[in-house]
């Protein structure tokens, strides 16, 4: 991540948006725990709803783009899947407030920011679909609900920030190695 002020913004501004909730910080909030007055930060930022489409876009984008790269690789369906959960396991990881705030407070988005997250989102969710219906066309999957599948799956890796954090962070080689097995063998 590039380490500009309106990243520094954005970055504190995350921490505050996961531990209160978008609607609860404002941004005399952000000042004061950037130890700056509240009128000097838009100078770098127009508003929390930049704050917000900045952070969430950024990390919707990456995981939509390494979506969009294990989905068009010719690897089996089962080898997309443990790519898909680690790499959400290393963007968790790497943006936890970032992920609290696309989970939590993307619906606070407005405009063509959340248009764009909601289309993100669905693309994600339909690559991540097809992975799991070629599988089970495949027979390297059992033949359960696709649905079913996709919800286990995503439900698992988006709360993963809550509880990696609760357990004290866990080596991110342990948390993949250990969570593609649970999540993998239990559709296989």
């Amino acid at each position: 991540m590039k380490s500009t002020r309106k990243q520094e913004i954005i970055n504190i501004a995350a921490r505050l948006f996961k531990e209160r909730g978008f609607n609860a910080v404002s941004m005399r909030d952000i000042a004061l725990a950037m130890d700056m007055k509240a009128a000097s930060l838009y100078n770098h930022i127009s508003g929390k709803q930049e704050i917000l489409a900045t952070l969430i876009l950024e990390v919707a984008e990456e995981f939509i783009n390494k979506m969009n790269s294990i989905a068009s690789e010719t690897s089996t369906p089962l080898q997309k899947i443990k790519k898909v959960i680690e790499v959400h396991i290393d963007i968790t990881v790497n943006y936890s407030e970032h992920i609290a705030t696309l989970n939590n407070d993307w619906i606070h988005l407005e405009g063509d920011a959340l248009k764009s997250v909601v289309k993100m989102r669905e693309d994600y969710e339909e690559n991540f679909r097809n992975i799991i219906k070629q599988g089970i066309s495949e027979k390297q999957i059992k033949p359960q609900h696709p649905e079913v599948i996709l919800f286990s799956i995503l439900s698992t890796l988006r709360n993963l920030y809550l509880w990696n954090e609760k357990r004290g962070k866990m080596d991110v080689n342990v948390l993949k190695k250990d969570m593609v097995s649970v999540l993998i063998n239990g559709i296989i």
